[in-house]
């Protein structure tokens, strides 16, 4: 574990225990198994962490129905994927993050999750808390540094938080490790739970300059409003922040809605990705109340991953790689 003096004096001054900090990625899951000389493209950016996500499917976003580890799914978002990427990450050297996510038909953002009644409400609470207690166990026996309860539900979260508490307490009865919850960017302010978690996790996608192209300089100073928002967040509930996903797209603005995901948007810059996570690290990346990130996101097949002529969110096989690698060093 790597602890500064002044991150030390911090944790003791708000009671917060030690934590660990993750240099993480975010490893996207594939058809097949995970092999080890796949593992060795995480060198090239000092990773020391990777969070896999076992994912859950909704027909929409009022469907009380989540359906999950099922034979139709690519083998690492099911159980026996997670299980088996975690162990060969362990058995590496890495720590694990397990971040269950939903996936709603034809990408509906998983904030607007809202049933329409009572009983369907129930219905997706149970099928919910069946998810969430089947990777809880997987966590513990990867014994996962960290296990993530849900990951950007806003409507669910700000809804039904009873359940919510509930659920932190059922997971704790089968996990030994920290928990989290990935809060979306506009929501982290408003969940009622924080004090029951381990962490306060944030996917970090917060709009900073609505500029074609950006500059370091420029952008650290975008962050003020935003750093003192999430610092005052850790210290009303003595909690370190977990950057749960960040990153930028290689395209023309990319700080202005870092969460775009729209594939008609072709213009790539890669120095934009540079300087928005040269910005970032160094918003963050020595702050005494904050324990680390992964980054959106990382594929197996690096070879054929990234590249000078895609816009897409991953660094593999870009400019902004050595970057990455100096601050995970």
């Amino acid at each position: 574990m790597r602890i500064s003096l002044q991150i030390l004096l911090f944790w003791i001054t708000f009671g917060l225990q030690a934590q660990e900090f993750y240099n993480g990625v975010s490893f996207v899951a594939s058809r097949a198994q995970l092999q080890k000389e796949q593992l060795r493209h995480l060198a090239v950016i000092n990773a020391d962490a990777a969070a896999l996500m076992p994912f859950a499917f909704m027909p929409d976003k009022q469907g009380p129905v989540l359906r999950f580890n099922r034979d139709n799914q690519w083998f690492g978002e099911t159980k026996a994927g997670i299980k088996q990427y975690g162990a060969l990450l362990k058995a590496e050297g890495y720590q694990l993050m397990i971040k269950p996510q939903i996936w709603i038909r034809g990408g509906v953002f998983t904030g607007t999750i809202e049933m329409k009644t009572e009983e369907d409400w129930l219905k997706f609470e149970d099928t919910y808390r069946s998810y969430i207690l089947t990777f809880a166990e997987v966590a513990e026996e990867l014994n996962a540094s960290v296990y993530c309860i849900g990951t950007e539900l806003k409507r669910f979260a700000n809804s039904r938080p009873d359940f919510f508490c509930t659920l932190i307490e059922e997971v704790r009865q089968l996990y030994s490790g920290q928990l989290t919850y990935a809060a979306n960017w506009d929501e982290f302010e408003g969940v009622s739970f924080w004090s029951e978690l381990d962490h306060i996790g944030i996917d970090a996608y917060f709009p900073l300059l609505e500029k074609e192209e950006v500059t370091s300089a420029e952008l650290i100073p975008a962050w003020t409003p935003w750093l003192n928002r999430i610092q005052s967040v850790s210290k009303v509930y003595s909690k370190p922040i977990l950057f749960t996903e960040y990153g930028y797209r290689s395209m023309k603005y990319a700080t202005a809605k870092p969460w775009l995901v729209d594939r008609t948007l072709t213009d790539v810059d890669l120095k934009n990705q540079m300087e928005a996570y040269k910005a970032l690290y160094e918003v963050f990346w020595n702050q005494s109340w904050f324990s680390g990130g992964f980054l959106w996101k990382w594929f197996i097949d690096y070879p054929r991953s990234g590249g000078t002529s895609d816009n897409r969110f991953t660094p593999q096989n870009k400019p902004v790689e050595e970057l990455i690698s100096s601050y995970y060093n």
